[in-house]
């Protein structure tokens, strides 16, 4: 609630807190009741901002007013995010290519704290998924995108929780000296490996993008393990390394261009 010395409004960090927890459960709507004692806050001023949001567009309730979910403002607000950065749209042909080339799924993610969020994604046509992963967070700990990104950034400044690591699967690190010692080996190949840590069945490679420093974009190709021979391998690290490089190098810093925190 508070940052460089300015105090913090309370109403607007209870109207984003409010849209997080709405966008965070998706299709499963919530009441009145449950969102004031999940968010900490009066019933009162809850049904007050459930109103003013959902006159704004920003959330939405079904016939009978007691049901509450996110609007279509967040969508379009979401969507202009993704339209109006330079980096996501130079980066979408690369994927198509890497896409084409491997045939396999290919993402583009951003680091956001302890998450890696999905900025776009290029399915495999053998293994079609029929939800969009645009917009997902990944604990960074656990996929090859994150542990790609991490590994940019110096054992003392890893944006990481205290404890232990949430488990995705059996196979993700739940420790932070076997994460450390991974990322030791990241650094060393260039790349990094998520051997069915995020998803069982599914390996992946990452890129980091250093058109920034520290770098905060990856990219990165996800396989099926029961397709993965030591022969694809060897392709999808080298097809990758190619697509990153010319990304890198197709896009300079740009003098001048805001500083995003």
């Amino acid at each position: 609630m508070e940052s460089r010395g300015v105090r913090g409004v309370k109403s607007a960090a209870r109207t984003v807190a409010l849209l997080e927890l709405l966008a965070e459960r998706g299709e499963r709507p919530s009441r009145l009741d449950e969102l004031a004692e999940d968010l900490d806050v009066p019933r009162s001023s809850m049904y007050q901002l459930l109103k003013t949001l959902v006159d704004c567009g920003w959330v939405r309730s079904d016939a009978t007013g007691s049901l509450y979910g996110i609007g279509i403002r967040a969508l379009l607000t979401g969507t202009s995010y993704l339209d109006g950065d330079r980096r996501i749209r130079a980066v979408r042909p690369y994927l198509d290519e890497a896409s084409d080339a491997l045939g396999e799924t290919i993402h583009l993610a951003r680091l956001d704290g302890c998450d890696v969020v999905y900025l776009a994604t290029r399915e495999s046509h053998e293994y079609l998924r029929t939800i969009s992963r645009v917009g997902r967070r990944v604990p960074a700990h656990a996929a090859a995108l994150g542990k790609a990104l991490l590994a940019e950034r110096r054992d003392d400044e890893l944006p990481l929780a205290d404890g232990a690591l949430a488990p995705l699967t059996q196979n993700t690190h739940t420790s932070r000296a076997a994460l450390l010692a991974d990322l030791t080996q990241v650094r060393e190949r260039g790349y990094s490996i998520d051997r069915e840590e995020t998803v069982t069945g599914i390996a992946g490679f990452g890129f980091a993008l250093r058109y920034g420093t520290p770098a905060t974009d990856a990219i990165s190709c996800s396989v099926p393990v029961a397709r993965l021979s030591r022969t694809h391998e060897v392709r999808i690290v080298t097809v990758m390394r190619d697509v990153r490089a010319r990304i890198e190098s197709d896009l300079p810093p740009v003098t001048g261009a805001p500083d995003w925190r």
